[in-house]
């Protein structure tokens, strides 16, 4: 939990992933295109992967990854999202995130 919760905290968007998930790495090209560089974090690798997908469901993370963090908040996964990002509320999350062009 200390760790993922550290990871949370410290960096403004992060994904909990697994190298093989297409949708993770779908969420993240999203994020790139909109200007946002996420901490992916690759569970499936860390040694502490399991613990790690523990504290997530403890966090309330029931879905398979990615998991999205946004400001320290659980914004979900691909479907919370993309529904957000439809809806035209992802970008001002991201806003404070985004590389200076």
């Amino acid at each position: 939990m200390d760790k993922v919760m550290r990871l949370v905290s410290e960096n403004g968007v992060v994904i909990f992933s697994k190298s093989t998930c297409c949708l993770s790495y779908a969420v993240n090209i999203l994020f790139q295109e909109l200007g946002v560089i996420p901490v992916v974090h690759e569970i499936d690798i860390d040694p502490e992967g399991r613990e790690m997908e523990k504290a997530l469901k403890r966090l309330g993370f029931n879905a398979p990854v990615p998991a999205v963090f946004i400001a320290g908040k659980l914004i979900g996964s691909t479907n919370e999202v993309m529904s957000l990002h439809l809806s035209g509320s992802l970008i001002p999350l991201l806003q404070p995130y985004q590389a200076l062009s």
